[in-house]
């Protein structure tokens, strides 16, 4: 799962994790780019991944995650959502975009034009269930914090609505 000094440390308990674009540029403000992320959890979710929360910004998204394979799961995630989005920014001719993933892709990834995803994931073990509370408030309260928003639920690309009852874009595991 790429180079990072943090490790997953029990796949099949729940993890949070980060997910950030290579220089943080922002790729997710179009809601094309982000149903490819939707769709591919929808998938994963299908195979044995549990969504706990969620939230995606323009330029970095936040999941509470669990499964037995959850390195695996994360590498698939990373590998096909790259791929969608750099066909999708190709398609669109957003050269603008695709000039940076290639200017700041790392030297060592000679395979491709591009690099989407920073390395690593910066995963954190939810040990217990205050830690999972307090990551899943963190999570939703994020485009309150950056000023995008007033309340958490007015954030389409989170999983908030979802705790509060209302219907979210993805299902997610409410109970813990």
């Amino acid at each position: 799962m790429g180079r990072s000094r943090y490790k997953i440390t029990n796949p099949e308990l729940p993890h949070f994790i980060t997910l950030t674009v290579l220089h943080w540029i922002p790729i997710f403000t179009r809601p094309e780019t982000v149903n490819i992320l939707l769709d591919s959890l929808k998938h994963l979710s299908k195979e044995g991944l549990s969504i706990y929360a969620y939230v995606i910004l323009e330029n970095h998204c936040h999941f509470v995650v669990q499964s037995k394979n959850l390195d695996n799961d994360i590498s698939r995630f990373k590998s096909y959502t790259a791929k969608q989005l750099i066909k999708y920014l190709n398609d669109n001719r957003v050269t603008q975009i695709l000039d940076q993933l290639e200017f700041y892709k790392k030297a060592h990834k000679t395979d491709r034009a591009y690099q989407l995803w920073q390395e690593g994931v910066h995963p954190e073990w939810i040990q217990n269930e205050e830690m999972m509370k307090q990551n899943v408030e963190y999570t939703h309260q994020n485009p309150v914090k950056r000023g995008y928003v007033d309340n958490a639920l007015h954030w389409r690309y989170s999983s908030a609505r979802n705790y509060s009852g209302e219907e979210g874009l993805l299902e997610v595991c409410c109970r813990w």
